[in-house]
């Protein structure tokens, strides 16, 4: 089977590094276009052995992407497209079917009731959506919130399927040598109490809460991991407050199949990390050194999640697999599951007094490392995958079966006029249980 991944980009991101997770482990040929950004994700899968193609889209708005794109399907013999993201899906969907190919999956990552993708959810981009998703053949939910989400859009039930997200739950185990390097290389007092966070510094994480949390916190220090457009604003409030020196804004970090990823606590002093100088604290250091997820995850004592909104929670699932006790706004990953499924996790009011409370408790209880919950194992990529590709084997067979089927004659209205038959008709009913 070859299999073309159509993503909108590829920088760091739940989405783009599942993506690259999921190459890894689906039994089948694949290449990957990116739309925008190739990246640092780009370059990761890359040095996996998968071709990446950028596509060079200008912007949302240019339509030439969709001759191009549907040039490259065609040329590449591709028995099926797999579209992730928005922008990808809406243009992906209509290139594909331009270009011949009848088998198109695609998979929601990141919808909201809100927002998707941090995009506004206005009539148009709704309409946008639901008229092209009538040109694939399976739409990909990444929980049940997602898939009860795009149901309420208008999609039909028996067109979504439910694959969550999965992760490879032994790179993110507890390393205390990982602990202690990390803690040196950042200057943290050895015995300091640390709070840690991972996302995008876009306001819908509301990382600005986190901050202000920590900053009523003497003595506690933030690692906080990510890009976005907030960096700058999320420094100067932590200096505003007087705990530039206790709030680590560490940059993107892409080191989840690296560094420290095997096992190894010197990883990091290998990839050049130079310690407290180059961090600045609060300030913006080199963003190429420093600790990877893992790294990080070891080096901490509480994680916190403060984004009111998620569509599933990768990050949240990365800190319970390394038996961290989490602080979360939103996770259905969690959420969708009995509470004994994962007993470190608790929800919480997304409030800076509220968060501040719950942190200043775990601090006087000591929060200690926990087993790793059952959640963690659930959610295996190995599983996700098997579970991909029976979507796809599904896609493959309903579009051969109806290429196989004679196409029934276009009626004639009383006017004369010819009326072409839908060129996508929904599907059969799947087979596949969606959970």
């Amino acid at each position: 089977m070859k299999v073309l991944h159509v993503i909108t980009g590829l920088d760091v991101g739940g989405a783009e590094q599942q993506l690259r997770l999921m190459l890894r482990r689906l039994p089948a040929t694949c290449e990957v276009v990116t739309l925008t950004d190739p990246g640092p994700v780009a370059a990761g899968i890359e040095a996996d052995g998968i071709p990446v193609t950028h596509l060079g889209m200008t912007g949302n708005r240019d339509l030439t992407a969709v001759p191009r794109l549907a040039r490259l399907i065609r040329a590449g013999g591709h028995d099926l497209v797999h579209t992730h993201l928005y922008r990808a899906c809406v243009y992906g969907r209509i290139a594909a079917r331009l270009a011949g190919v009848r088998a198109v999956v695609a998979t929601e990552h990141s919808l909201g009731d809100a927002v998707i993708e941090g995009r506004r959810l206005t009539r148009g981009v709704r309409a946008l959506y639901r008229a092209t998703e009538r040109l694939g053949s399976a739409t990909v939910a990444v929980s049940d919130t997602v898939a009860a989400r795009l149901r309420r859009w208008g999609v039909p039930g028996e067109r979504i399927h439910v694959v969550p997200n999965g992760i490879e739950a032994h790179r993110f185990a507890f390393d205390p040598a990982a602990r202690a390097l990390v803690r040196t290389r950042l200057g943290l007092p050895v015995d300091a109490f640390v709070v840690g966070g991972v996302g995008r510094l876009v306001p819908g994480k509301r990382f600005d809460v986190l901050v202000r949390a920590v900053t009523q916190l003497p003595g506690v220090h933030l690692l906080l991991a990510g890009e976005g457009p907030e960096r700058d604003m999320l420094r100067r409030m932590a200096e505003q407050f007087g705990s530039g020196d206790r709030i680590h804004l560490l940059g993107a970090r892409d080191g989840a199949f690296d560094a420290l990823a095997a096992g190894r606590a010197d990883a990091w002093a290998r990839t050049g990390g130079t310690g407290p100088a180059s961090q600045g604290a609060a300030g913006g250091g080199d963003a190429a050194a420093g600790p990877d997820i893992p790294g990080l995850l070891s080096a901490i004592d509480v994680f916190v999640s403060p984004s009111p909104e998620e569509a599933f929670g990768l990050a949240v699932l990365e800190a319970l697999a390394s038996g961290l006790h989490v602080l979360y706004g939103s996770c259905p990953a969690v959420d969708e599951l009995p509470e004994d499924q994962a007993p470190g996790a608790r929800r919480f009011s997304p409030g800076v007094h509220e968060l501040a409370t719950a942190l200043r408790e775990l601090r006087r209880r000591g929060p200690g490392r926990l087993p790793v919950p059952p959640v963690v194992r659930r959610y295996d990529i190995a599983r996700s995958a098997e579970e991909l590709m029976a979507v796809y084997e599904e896609a493959l067979a309903t579009a051969a079966a109806r290429w196989r089927a004679p196409a029934p004659a276009a009626p004639v209205h009383a006017t004369g006029v010819v009326s072409l038959p839908d060129p996508s008709p929904a599907p059969a009913p799947s087979t596949l249980t969606n959970r």
